[in-house]
């Protein structure tokens, strides 16, 4: 039986230097314990990266899926479209409408 493909989504939001700190506490004790509570199966790995610009802070977010079935469980038929909790567009600046999705291939640890 050939094994599915893993899937990454990535998606990017900007917010206030004042902000990243609501934002990052949202995203860790908030937006993805109540996904997990859900049930979501196959989502494996969250990442969240930011990077500090002059006036704002950019947030990348990876997440890891088992498959391209899971994805759509995380984020329904239309799941090109970004994930955007009520609570998590009040302290964006502005956000990527839609994510972006790739097929992983291979990890190489050094």
């Amino acid at each position: 039986m050939e094994q599915q493909s893993k899937i990454i989504r990535t998606w990017k939001g900007w917010t206030t230097k004042e902000n990243a700190s609501i934002y990052e506490n949202l995203l860790l004790n908030k937006i993805f314990p109540d996904v997990k509570k859900k049930g979501i199966i196959g989502l494996e790995k969250v990442s969240i990266t930011i990077r500090h610009k002059k006036e704002e802070v950019e947030f990348f977010l990876v997440l890891q899926f088992n498959s391209m079935d899971a994805v759509k469980l995380f984020a329904g038929e239309n799941y090109e479209r970004a994930y955007m909790p009520e609570e998590a567009q009040r302290v964006l600046l502005r956000y990527d409408d839609t994510a972006q999705h790739y097929e992983l291939r291979k990890v190489l640890e050094f």
